[in-house]
């Protein structure tokens, strides 16, 4: 799915992320929006990743939410 279409169908698309990245609370993922920059900042600061792993991992969660 296209960022867009995660960002129309960010409340549906809450679950899918949450079943990901259990670490990230509901005030997380409210305050991501479906904004990837805001969500691959999240699974950094949560997972202690570097960026490029964080962003790896949300874009390949993407491709499947």
């Amino acid at each position: 799915m296209n960022w867009d279409s995660i960002k129309g169908k960010w409340k549906q698309t809450t679950g899918s992320a949450k079943a990901k990245w259990g670490e990230l609370t509901d005030d997380d993922l409210q305050q991501v929006n479906g904004e990837r920059e805001k969500l691959v900042g999240k699974v950094q600061e949560k997972y202690a990743l570097g960026k490029e792993e964080a962003e790896k991992q949300v874009d390949d969660w993407a491709k499947t939410a």
